[in-house]
């Protein structure tokens, strides 16, 4: 059997990882950003804000960001319970063999987490988010 750095390493062309994470705003709610992260070229393949990230709400954000039949392979991702019954089915539909990380483990999902480590760095550590668009607007660019 392989080990996760050989998967990794093999597979790298056909790897897209996603994660989660939190930004809290000037009037102290929480928004969480959705990253999709291509291995290949480490390029970020999509972006999406929420205040309240559904299995539903992330099942349509991982259907936009793969589509047609452009979708990688293999999904890495961690076991957050945002990760419901409808993303993972959908998931499935699309052919995409969900790979999740072993619990507690983040270093397994390492480009995606050094991707928002980079952002918090260089964005939201130096700037206060006001509401979901502002959010938006400091991702895109």
């Amino acid at each position: 059997m392989q080990t996760w750095k050989t998967f990794v390493r093999n597979h790298t062309e056909g790897i897209a990882s996603i994660d989660l994470f939190v930004v809290p705003t000037i009037s102290f709610q929480q928004l969480f950003a959705f990253l999709v992260l291509g291995h290949e070229r480490r390029r970020l393949l999509w972006f999406a804000v929420s205040h309240n990230p559904t299995a539903e709400w992330l099942e349509r954000q991982i259907s936009e960001a793969f589509p047609w039949d452009s979708a990688q392979k293999y999904l890495v991702r961690d076991h957050d319970r945002a990760f419901g019954v409808a993303f993972k089915a959908r998931v499935r539909a699309m052919g995409v063999r969900d790979r999740p990380t072993s619990y507690r483990s983040p270093w397994r999902n390492g480009y995606v987490e050094r991707l928002i480590g980079s952002i918090r760095h260089e964005c939201t550590d130096h700037v206060i988010v006001f509401n979901a668009e502002h959010l938006r607007r400091i991702l895109a660019k």
